[in-house]
């Protein structure tokens, strides 16, 4: 098992940045694949970006494409998700999941068994 805890989330005006981290325990880290979603105020949540477990690989939602960099680091068991220029529609909670049964960064909820608790982004207009 492995339990995540988001942090890094905030206030920030549209074009500015943000990094979110998410921090896992366990042992085994390095043998999940790690996703980035997020959940607005009345709406799904949905996919933001992914990576696989070397960090050799990596997906991204076509909303998110060239703005947002996902990244990991093994050795300090933890993921970033570098946010550049924000729009207010990036406002929403964000979650970070893991799943140990695919080896490839996936876009598929289904297939992330582990979440965190989430952290608040808002991107004022």
């Amino acid at each position: 098992q492995v339990q995540l805890v988001e942090s890094g989330g905030g206030l920030v005006q549209a074009g500015g940045s943000l990094r979110l981290s998410c921090a896992a325990s366990g042992r085994t880290f390095s043998s999940y694949v790690l996703g980035w979603f997020r959940q607005a105020p009345g709406k799904e949540r949905e996919f933001v970006a992914a990576i696989s477990r070397s960090g050799g690989s990596t997906y991204y939602a076509d909303s998110v494409k060239g703005r947002f960099t996902i990244s990991r680091d093994n050795a300090k068991n933890t993921i970033y998700l570098q946010m550049n220029s924000l729009k207010p529609e990036d406002t929403a909670v964000y979650y970070c999941a893991a799943t140990a049964r695919t080896m490839i960064p996936s876009p598929s909820r289904n297939l992330y068994d582990y979440w965190g608790q989430g952290t608040q982004v808002t991107v004022s207009p």
